[in-house]
């Protein structure tokens, strides 16, 4: 006759341990959740549009979502153009993708699908130059997640990871949801500028991120900074004076604004 099987005894160690699964859960949904207040409170008439998705990549690093994260958005000739990146590493790929029309991004944009290589060295024969320059920076996967507004795709989110790997369900449904908010935030954007088509509703702000990307080289050349300490620097410089950011990196540019005035401006913060 076979024995009685024995009741596990729940140990103190055992009870920590769900303590500790349980307290990161809900640490996790209050990041998530104080995540979309705050972009929720961005929708606003002065929708900066350029800062907001600046602040979205950074904060897809900070949930542990992947070690960078980039944004490439469609102009006005359907093209891809840069609109974000959380590192300059992701801004270099990011970058490379635009060039050579190659990459999880392009392809999300082509199909409107999500794009997932948990395993960027096994399928280096699927974008030649992007996975090599991807592997050469450090990272081992990617995602790729469509900005879809009905049946137009309106640009990417791209997810990069130094390790390889696929995400859990949990993890997907969190980036889909960041990517909803992306795409939400653009279709506001649209009618806030009441512009006619979504391609050139995006046209400006595309075109204010190549005026920034030369602010931020002046401003690294001036103060001898990294340029990610030069967005840093020109971000708080406009919130603290009230301007858009593309509105301050025109004044950089042209020299209205000195790189000391950005220091300064930081030290009265």
């Amino acid at each position: 006759m076979a024995s009685p099987r024995r009741a596990r005894v729940e140990t103190r160690e055992d009870k920590a341990q769900m303590s500790t699964a349980g307290g990161s859960d809900l640490a996790l949904q209050q990041q998530l959740l104080d995540t979309f207040v705050e972009f929720a409170d961005t929708l606003v008439e002065d929708f900066d549009v350029v800062d907001f998705l600046s602040r979205l990549t950074k904060r897809v690093v900070e949930l542990d979502l992947a070690a960078e994260a980039g944004i490439l958005l469609a102009n006005s000739s359907g093209g891809l153009r840069l609109m974000a990146a959380s590192h300059e590493r992701s801004q270099l790929l990011e970058l490379l993708q635009v060039e050579v029309r190659e990459g999880p991004c392009q392809d999300t944009f082509d199909t409107g699908a999500q794009v997932v290589v948990a395993d960027l060295e096994a399928e280096q024969e699927r974008w030649p130059t992007f996975g090599a320059r991807a592997l050469e920076l450090g990272f081992r996967s990617v995602v790729a997640v469509p900005l879809r507004l009905r049946g137009d795709v309106l640009g990417g989110l791209n997810l990069f990871s130094t390790q390889a790997g696929d995400m859990d369900h949990v993890q997907r449904s969190v980036v889909q949801a960041i990517a909803d908010v992306v795409t939400i935030s653009l279709i506001q954007y649209r009618e806030l500028e009441h512009s006619q088509s979504v391609a050139a509703q995006l046209q400006h702000a595309l075109s204010s991120r190549v005026t920034i990307e030369q602010a931020k080289g002046v401003l690294a050349e001036q103060l001898k900074v990294s340029p990610d300490e030069a967005f840093v620097l020109l971000r708080d410089y406009a919130r603290s004076t009230n301007r858009k950011i593309a509105a301050a990196a025109t004044g950089v540019v042209e020299g209205t604004i000195s790189a000391q005035d950005t220091v300064r401006q930081e030290g009265k913060q």
